[in-house]
């Protein structure tokens, strides 16, 4: 009998990825384990295994598809399986009640759906697309779905959406009266959105930046603490060492490697909050922020403190070039207790950063600009750099964040300290 494949839960409580690429194609053998697709999530890329050994006998998803969590993918089938058994299977697995849209109800709150004929048989939707569509009032009965068989997915109802600010769609939009819900608010009426706001439907990442932030700032106990920091020793070091260096030095990379060194330094620092226990870290495994098309990927160099500064650069290289290509793996974002997030280099002077949770601290690194310093009691003129520190003051007291970023001043006032 053939074998359905469902798009798997490629990380925790995903409701939907993308499948990005398929690996394999129609009537390829493969074996328990092969990689057979690239899944996009909210902030990686994943290859996903093959669950059964046989030959391909469907690609049930195009490539650039959404898909939601255990919604069928492909049809692998043993070698002496024919195609007409194929069809079978699929027309006998199409055939489970569909969830049934809702009930139109008179007197009920308008709300703006597509201008498309009703169809008169039960329309299959995904669970996510029926529950965006409740939360913004649009009957789903009456989308068209591009999804496999004609089902009803996210996007189709994203577009119905973004379609009532946006004239330039095909969409028409009409009011058809239907059961109010709890979902909240009933939507304006298409002519009440005004003309000079454009609606850009969220993606999945912007989506992901939302919710972990918000969990953050309004669960997290946030407190902070600043200190301007000398670099004209720091920016001498890098000069010279860049003279001779196979790979170009940046000053982003020896803040890391200070920062790891200054776990290193204070061990109390380098932990993390969880209900059951206060979880401490043995290795400086440091997240550094990298700002892509539509918003922030935070993948995480591991063991910094103990990496040469060389190693740790061309990690951070690495996951640049990849995370503007999309092809950072979900492993490589989990995991660390601290995070980096540089705007040095727009200029910004000073700013404060959200933890990312469930880590307990962040940097955050200003720009590097000359300023008037008093040495010895005379006036003079550094370059200098305000950070300022993010704590999770659950787990990291005031005292401990003061040494820690002590610790990390003195690393980069000496910053010979930082290549030995």
């Amino acid at each position: 009998m053939p074998a359905l494949m469902n798009m798997p839960e490629v990380m925790a409580n995903a409701l939907e990825a993308t499948l990005s690429s398929w690996l394999k194609k129609e009537g390829e053998t493969v074996e328990v384990g092969d990689a057979i697709a690239e899944v996009e999530t909210e902030k990686a890329t994943v290859e996903i295994p093959a669950e059964h050994h046989g030959v391909v006998a469907r690609l049930l998803v195009e490539e650039g598809a959404s898909v939601e969590v255990g919604a069928p993918i492909l049809v692998i089938r043993t070698s002496g399986e024919t195609d007409e058994e194929v069809v079978t299977f699929l027309r006998d697995a199409g055939t489970q009640t569909p969830a049934a849209a809702p009930e139109d109800s008179d007197g009920a709150n308008p709300v703006l759906v597509a201008e498309v004929p009703r169809q008169a048989e039960r329309r299959f939707s995904s669970p996510l697309a029926r529950r965006l569509a409740r939360e913004n009032h649009v009957d789903v009965a009456v989308i068209p779905g591009s999804g496999p068989g004609g089902r009803i997915v996210r996007r189709d109802v994203e577009q119905v959406i973004a379609g009532r600010a946006d004239s330039s769609r095909d969409w028409t939009a009409q009011m058809v009266p239907v059961q109010p819900t709890a979902a909240g608010p009933v939507q304006a009426k298409a002519q009440d959105v005004p003309t000079r706001v454009i609606a850009v439907p969220h993606t999945k990442m912007r989506r992901a930046i939302s919710r972990r932030l918000t969990e953050s700032k309004t669960t997290v106990p946030h407190f902070y603490l600043t200190a301007d920091v000398r670099v004209d020793a720091l920016l001498t070091l890098r000069k010279q060492v860049n003279e001779s260096a196979t790979r170009r030095i940046t000053v982003n990379d020896l803040i890391v490697k200070a920062v790891g060194l200054a776990l290193l330094d204070t061990p109390a620092a380098n932990c993390t909050w969880s209900d059951e226990a206060q979880l401490q870290h043995t290795a400086a495994d440091i997240s550094v922020a990298i700002a892509v098309d539509g918003g922030l990927l935070t993948p995480v160099v591991r063991s910094v403190d103990s990496q040469s500064l060389s190693a740790v650069s061309a990690a951070i290289g690495d996951f640049v070039e990849r995370a503007k290509a999309g092809k950072i793996r979900q492993e490589e974002l989990t995991g660390g207790s601290f995070s980096v997030t540089n705007l040095g280099m727009f200029g910004t002077r000073q700013f404060s950063a959200i933890l990312n949770p469930p880590q307990s601290a962040i940097l955050a690194v200003g720009a590097a600009e000359p300023r008037a310093v008093v040495v010895d009691g005379s006036l003079a003129v550094a370059t200098v750099m305000t950070c300022t520190l993010s704590a999770d003051h659950r787990v990291i007291d005031g005292a401990v964040a003061a040494q820690w970023m002590q610790a990390f001043k003195a690393r980069i006032e000496n910053p010979l300290t930082i290549l030995v």
